[in-house]
């Protein structure tokens, strides 16, 4: 099975606090794996530089390879670039911006890489129909319930057809009804698009689900 993400020899320190130790890590193309571990184990941290929202330690022998390109020397400007093309995100609280309806907020990645305004539209109702709140695509996030909200997240997170979506607590600010009908589409997409999901989640069933786990303690794979 192709490596669509490996890591070797990640360290991060904030000062003189080490989050992340040793980190090597593979994730495998159509993989689906949950991170897990206790609050301040180094989850979300790991989850932001395996994302490029954040950088590892500079250590010669540490590396970051996504679809089989080391990143970890890129240019600020060119790791945006490489982020925005290969990289979905969805955030526990959705992160819309809530002067743009859900349609508009689908559509900002690729406005971002400058694509076609009208191929754009047509993908993100597209996604929205899929995700079922195409009749919300009018919109505004303050007029959306909190399962809308993380919908159109999800429709985000794939409008430029990502190798790999990483996700922190998607959903953790969800009811047990909506958090499954999230975490069933994961598995759908995944089914039908051939994505890879990379999930920070303390949500037992959703780890239960996936086909990996990797458990972090103390800045440690475990």
């Amino acid at each position: 099975m192709k490596k669509i993400l490996t890591t070797k020899k990640l360290f991060k320190s904030y000062g003189d606090l080490q989050v992340l130790k040793n980190i090597n890590i593979e994730i495998e193309d159509n993989e689906i794996v949950a991170i897990v571990g206790p609050s301040g184990a180094g989850k979300t941290t790991l989850l932001h530089i395996l994302g490029t929202l954040d950088r590892p330690d500079n250590k010669k022998e540490s590396s970051l390879s996504i679809d089989q390109i080391n990143i970890t020397n890129l240019s600020d400007k060119n790791l945006a670039s490489f982020r925005n093309k290969n990289m979905g995100f969805i955030f526990q609280f959705h992160e819309l911006l809530p002067e743009f309806t859900a349609l508009e907020n689908v559509c900002l990645p690729t406005w971002i890489g400058n694509k076609s305004t009208k191929n754009t539209k047509n993908n993100a109702m597209e996604l929205l129909k899929r995700l079922g709140v195409d009749n919300r695509a009018s919109h505004k996030p303050t007029e959306l319930s909190g399962g809308e909200q993380q919908r159109v997240a999800v429709a985000r997170a794939l409008i430029n057809n990502p190798k790999i979506i990483f996700a922190d607590e998607p959903s953790g600010n969800l009811d047990s009804k909506n958090a499954n009908q999230l975490h069933d589409l994961f598995f759908e997409l995944r089914k039908e698009r051939g994505f890879s999901f990379v999930i920070v989640t303390h949500n037992e069933g959703l780890a239960k689900r996936a086909d990996r786990t990797i458990s972090l303690k103390d800045g440690l794979v475990i």
